[in-house]
């Protein structure tokens, strides 16, 4: 059965043939989606894609992941926002 995180990385340019770690952030207030991505990305090989499921796009954490060299794509599916992370090989 197809998962919402394989759905967001088919829609958006997220590496398919990679490992994904799905984060579900949609039933926390902020700041707690935004930190709790960032505490995880380091904790991820560099050959895993996070996918983040929220309920809005992470605005604040794009400049962020910016800063931190990774690559990634947000894309509305069902009732949810989910942005896939990866770093280029």
């Amino acid at each position: 059965m197809e998962t919402l995180a394989d759905r967001a990385v088919e829609a958006v340019d997220a590496p398919a043939s990679r490992p994904r770690e799905t984060l579900d952030v949609r039933n926390l207030g902020p700041p707690k989606p935004l930190s709790e991505t960032l505490e995880l990305l380091p904790e991820l090989d560099d050959e895993t894609v996070l996918v983040q499921v929220n309920d809005r796009a992470p605005q604040h954490l794009y400049p962020k992941l910016d800063d931190r060299g990774y690559v990634y794509d947000t894309v509305e599916l069902d009732d949810a926002t989910v942005t896939a992370i990866w770093r280029e090989d």
